[in-house]
């Protein structure tokens, strides 16, 4: 699988790059926290893969010892569809953004954006479709003592 992930990422990044959202495309450069892309139940069941910015890396990279994420730092993830031919795709790029204080202070001053593989912006917190991305804040909001984030099962982490 981890083969067939990154014979298509540069793909993925072009596609999601569509958006005009800079990190859409820079995304594939960050540094990248699985050994292999692993099933997220809340992302759909889909595959996917957690990225995160220089200015979030260190702290997110602390997992479940995690403080408070700094402002700008930016946590990408991309997700893989796999057609009835085995073949992968990509499927929406999650991204969260670390916001200054005040941006939505009863959610952690994150915003969430989703962009779907043609590189269209489905939703974005306090943006297009802001109420689409109701669903993203209402989960994290169970994360609430770790900066509401989750992270990846450990048996997936570097």
């Amino acid at each position: 699988m981890e083969a067939a992930y990154n014979a298509s990422k540069a793909g993925f990044g072009a596609a999601y790059a569509k958006s005009g959202k800079a990190t859409a495309e820079e995304y594939l450069g960050w540094t990248r926290f699985n050994n292999a892309p692993y099933p997220s139940a809340t992302h759909g069941g889909r595959m996917v893969n957690n990225y995160a910015n220089d200015i979030g890396s260190k702290e997110y990279g602390k997992f479940e010892e995690i403080g408070t994420m700094p402002v700008g730092s930016v946590l990408a993830k991309d997700s893989i569809v796999f057609g009835k031919n085995g073949k992968p795709s990509a499927g929406p790029l999650f991204l969260m953004e670390k916001m200054p204080a005040g941006f939505m202070s009863d959610y952690g001053d994150w915003k969430y954006t989703m962009i779907l593989p043609n590189g269209s912006v489905w939703g974005e917190t306090l943006g297009k479709n802001s109420g689409g991305m109701q669903f993203c804040i209402d989960c994290h909001l169970a994360a609430e003592d770790f900066d509401y984030l989750f992270f990846l099962p450990p048996e997936n982490r570097k």
